[in-house]
């Protein structure tokens, strides 16, 4: 596929990287060259330098032979007239950055006028991706699959969990869980587990299960998945705000701390719910005041990552609520993800992955038939949903004579609804949806997971 990406900001960056990576045509357009011919360097990418927005720098970078233009410039209103002008020159697929809340109410209007393929909303994205981890603390992160139907849910094994020292096989057999374990960190190593494979403490476990399955195993290995009632959230920014939305039909009781006060205000009007505390977020003696130390769920939310760091890992020596830390910058993150940060949530990752679903999506259109994608495990591995066409050479085999690729799992199938936690004897038929769990990148059809 030919696409273009306008602004080679953090997004745009992470995008191009990845997308380089599935072997797409890539035009850059940006009006700071020096960005450019950096990023032009390290993936193989064309680059024009200018202004996204004007008809002839589009043309230039050819959007009459595109099939999807990707604005995200740190401007909404550009963005959209960028899309705009793209949907004119080129008809082809288009899809804005819009992150303002003003925006966020009439986007459905935004998108059937400018005839917008997809708007994404990096706050938004994190703040739905926040709200589900509240309603499940023991997860670091969650995933869905089947709209919803099925989770992919990450978790560290505790000390002494009846977990540690078990082979992957004998959680069925011994905690009775209907959930299949489908990848393992441990340190930076990321293995797809065969049956032997015996789990340790401080492993980060991603497992796949529907949601009634999922809660069921968590109290069989007897980890706590207490419903949080207090959150404590550090930083008042657009992310906090529709983080309060999202919560506002819950019975948590939220407390926000923001150094600005007339944010304070808007907050106090926009989240009636919430309690709004003017103040300094790295002020240990007002977090203690403000009862870190009992609260059950504390979110450093603000725009500085080494703020949401070190106040991440204030709060876990001072209480033992369910950690959440937001951080921009992508760099490091094998040294972030080795302290104890709980979930970190990486609002462009988000928004990478969210477009990435909707490259995914039209390829299917186009003879691939990957339904859903997420990056996993540090993006080290993909988690694929496929849908089987009556024409797979896949159908009616049972799994354990199909010649698979290595470090390759086939995690989960949905026959009409039925969940199923497949097995060696287990069989594809056509109409099922499949879930593919592999540190193998750009597989597009199913056929591909086959050596």
């Amino acid at each position: 596929m030919k696409i273009i990406i306008v602004g080679c900001g953090k997004v745009g960056t992470t995008l191009a990287e990845q997308l380089s990576r599935e072997q797409h045509d890539i035009t850059l357009i940006d009006n700071d060259a020096e960005a450019l011919s950096s990023l032009s360097d390290s993936i193989d990418a064309m680059s024009v330098v200018g202004n996204g927005a004007v008809y002839q720098v589009q043309m230039e970078a050819g959007i009459q032979d595109a099939d999807l233009l990707i604005a995200t410039t740190n401007s909404d209103e550009l963005n959209m007239l960028c899309c705009l002008i793209a949907k004119k020159a080129g008809n082809c697929h288009t899809i804005a950055r819009i992150r303002n809340p003003e925006y966020s109410a009439e986007i459905g209007y935004i998108r059937e006028e400018l005839n917008l393929s997809l708007a994404i909303n990096p706050e938004l994205a994190a703040a739905r991706e926040i709200a589900r981890l509240l309603r499940f603390p023991s997860a670091i992160k969650i995933e869905l699959f089947s709209k919803g139907r099925i989770e992919l849910l990450k978790f560290r094994i505790p000390e002494r969990s009846i977990l540690d020292n078990m082979r992957v096989l004998d959680v069925v057999g011994r905690l009775k869980s209907n959930v299949l374990i489908c990848a393992v960190e441990r340190g930076e190593d990321v293995v797809i587990p065969d049956g032997n494979f015996i789990m340790k403490s401080g492993d980060k476990i991603s497992f796949i299960a529907s949601h009634q399955d999922s809660t069921a195993f968590f109290y069989k290995a007897g980890i706590e998945n207490n419903t949080i009632k207090t959150a404590m959230f550090v930083g008042g920014g657009r992310l906090t705000y529709y983080l309060g939305m999202a919560l506002s039909d819950t019975k948590i009781r939220i407390k926000i701390i923001e150094r600005d006060e007339e944010r304070c205000r808007e907050l106090s009007e926009l989240l009636p719910g919430a309690m709004i505390i003017h103040g300094d977020g790295s002020d240990q003696q007002l977090l203690l005041e403000e009862g870190i130390g009992q609260t059950e769920a504390f979110a450093s939310l603000t725009g500085f990552d080494e703020e949401n760091i070190m106040l991440s890992l204030y709060a876990a020596s001072q209480s033992k609520a369910k950690l959440i830390t937001k951080v921009n910058k992508i760099s490091f993150e094998n040294i972030i993800n080795s302290l104890d940060l709980g979930s970190v949530i990486y609002p462009k990752l988000l928004t990478a992955d969210i477009i990435l679903q909707y490259v995914r999506a039209m390829q299917n259109s186009m003879g691939s038939n990957v339904e859903t994608l997420y990056k996993i495990v540090a993006d080290k591995a993909e988690a694929l949903e496929f849908r089987v066409k009556a024409d797979a050479p896949l159908l009616g085999i049972p799994l354990e004579r199909l010649q698979l690729k290595n470090n390759l799992l086939v995690a989960c199938i949905n026959r009409k609804g039925r969940i199923i936690m497949p097995r060696g004897r287990d069989t594809l038929e056509a109409e099922d949806t499949v879930i593919i769990v592999t540190t193998h990148a750009g597989l597009n059809d199913l056929k591909d997971i086959l050596k």
